[in-house]
């Protein structure tokens, strides 16, 4: 018995080699990690050094021409959108969680539809119907004479509409979820109180949704800031348009990169505002609604709420998609060729290869986060998954500086070792659009992952690691088997994401890679809205699918 006893114990020399093993294994893991968060500074950083290269003849020219337009623009769009958003989404949200009335079941999932349509996809069908020369306008004209009065659809009103019609979604699922969270009882105690339903709702309800509310309208408005293909259809100049015609137009890129440092001060604007917003309060509710405990509306109050919430799916979602579809009926015939299939191939390539790249970051941050909780890990990850509040056309810009730099160095190098004279190697190729893709939507696919790993009960790894199983054997062969619905969620996620990119795409494609996005651009560009149609469609289509997951996940047993 001692004999085996002693066979059974660890030497302290071979203990402390096992332990410096494991230290340098996480080391390495936590290096990795510290990369990843570093590839996604590099272009934030970038843009931001951006103004110690001059371009001061271009300045002058902006400040005189366009710069105060911009800053208006853009500060109005920031306004009509978030209180647009902020208004339709929680009404939406406060009229199907408390109150009953027809169609509520079916309008409770169908209201987030319409985050499936792009908003340059809903913005070139809103301009092709309501434009002067449109159909609605036409009729107007056919059956009043004239139709001067109808309001103009390519103005900051009609971008701002818009994009409420969009984004509202955004508002309307967290604020649902918060709602739902309160139920009924938390009003009635209000009305016990003394207050009416109308001071209930503003009192009680809504301080309680506040930090939902906050973070769905800032997540509104930072897509709004990224648009670049609603806007320019509409020819409302803000800074993603001027970051457009700053490279491609007046072919300097440090004017480019400082445009785009100034939109990232909105973004900063809007972050800090939302975090101000929603305060340091913490609001912990266990209530659940149930069918039974909805206010019951009756008569016209049944109607007007059925009516309201029908209008607004008929705008946001029916009406584009049945235009959608007729167009694309008309046009399918010459416009379902090998040059579409090509932009459908490139499309799926970018989106597989995006999806592969960043879900298996995002899976090395999640994990580097659970063998090592650090606050270095914890900044490295939150650092990491900024991304997503960057918009692609700030993101190309950093990119491409950061790539012109490096090919120049490259070039220098090959040339004074080996006497090769190289043209740009990184400059214009698939490496800058998918690091564009990757930093863009990291925070897509590690929410997902992260939450998986959340599942993951400790005592399997500690089983694993006490039968001799290094770090990477836990991932590989116990993590991973349980991640599956994470990773292919993240996947997914993140191919749809890519497939609906336009600023980022536009502006780092390789010559020849048109996409669906931007042959969407292309044709809405010269006017052909009908050409537009069939890749517009399948956006759409493809973008139902996080839609349902969305629903699935969010669905509640009312």
């Amino acid at each position: 018995m001692t004999a085996n006893t002693e066979t059974l114990r660890v030497s302290p020399e071979r203990e402390s080699g096992i332990s410096t093993w494991l230290n340098v294994n996480v080391r390495l893991w936590r290096l990795a990690s510290f990369v990843v968060a570093g590839i996604v500074a590099a272009p934030i950083l970038v843009v931001a050094l951006s103004w110690l290269t001059p371009a001061g003849d271009i300045w002058r020219h902006l400040v005189h021409t366009v710069l105060g337009e911009l800053l208006l623009n853009t500060a109005v769009l920031m306004l009509g959108v978030g209180a647009g958003v902020f208004l339709l989404g929680a009404g939406l949200a406060w009229l199907v969680t408390m109150y009953d009335f027809p169609g509520r079941r079916f309008f409770d999932w169908a209201l987030m539809l319409p985050l499936a349509i792009p908003a340059y996809v809903l913005a070139f069908v809103a301009v092709a119907l309501l434009d002067f020369s449109g159909p609605v306008q036409g009729a107007l004209r056919a059956v009043f004479g004239s139709s001067n009065w109808f309001p103009p659809i390519r103005s900051a009103g009609g971008v701002i509409g818009v994009m409420v019609l969009a984004f509202y979604p955004y508002v309307y699922m967290l604020a649902r979820a918060a709602f739902l969270a309160q139920g009924r009882r938390m009003l009635e105690t209000g009305r016990v109180l003394g207050l009416t339903p109308r001071a209930a709702f503003l009192r009680v309800a809504l301080p309680m949704a506040r930090p939902a509310l906050a973070a769905g309208v800032a997540l509104a408005l930072m897509e709004a800031l990224a648009d670049f293909g609603a806007v320019a259809i509409f020819n409302y100049d803000t800074f993603t348009t001027a970051i457009y015609k700053a490279w491609l137009g007046l072919f300097s890129l440090p004017a480019a990169a400082q445009l785009a440092s100034l939109l990232l001060l909105f973004v900063a604007l809007a972050l800090i505002g939302e975090r101000q917003w929603r305060g340091r309060a913490r609001y912990h509710v266990a209530l659940r609604i149930g069918r039974e405990q909805r206010y019951k509306l009756t008569g016209a109050r049944a109607l007007g709420a059925t009516a309201a919430c029908a209008l607004v799916l008929l705008l946001a979602f029916i009406v584009p998609v049945v235009q959608l579809l007729h167009w694309a009926w008309g046009t399918a015939r010459a416009d379902f060729d090998l040059r579409y299939l090509r932009f459908f191939f490139n499309t799926v390539s970018l989106g597989a290869a995006a999806a592969v790249v960043t879900t298996f970051c995002a899976l090395l941050l999640a994990y580097t986060y659970r063998l090592k909780p650090d606050r270095w890990v914890a900044s490295a990850v939150r650092f990491a998954t900024l991304g997503y509040a960057l918009p692609g056309s700030v993101l190309a810009v950093g990119i491409m500086v950061s790539f012109v730099w490096l090919d120049q160095r490259l070039t220098q190098w090959l040339q004074s070792l080996f006497g090769i004279a190289a043209g740009p190697l990184l400059t214009g190729s698939l490496l800058a659009l998918l690091l564009a893709y990757g930093v863009r939507f990291m925070a897509v696919a590690h929410g997902p992952i992260d939450s998986s790993f959340e599942r993951i009960k400790p005592s399997l790894w500690q089983a694993a690691r006490s039968l001799g199983a290094s770090n990477r054997e836990i991932l590989w062969r116990v993590s991973i088997p349980l991640l599956r619905t994470g990773l292919l969620s993240a996947s997914l996620l993140v191919f749809i994401e890519v497939m609906k990119e336009m600023p980022a795409t536009l502006l780092l494609r390789p010559f020849g890679w048109d996409t669906l996005a931007t042959r969407i651009f292309e044709m809405t560009s010269e006017g052909q809205w009908e050409r537009a149609a069939l890749p517009a469609l399948t956006l759409v289509l493809a973008g139902l699918i996080p839609v349902v997951m969305l629903v699935r996940r969010s669905s509640s047993p009312a």
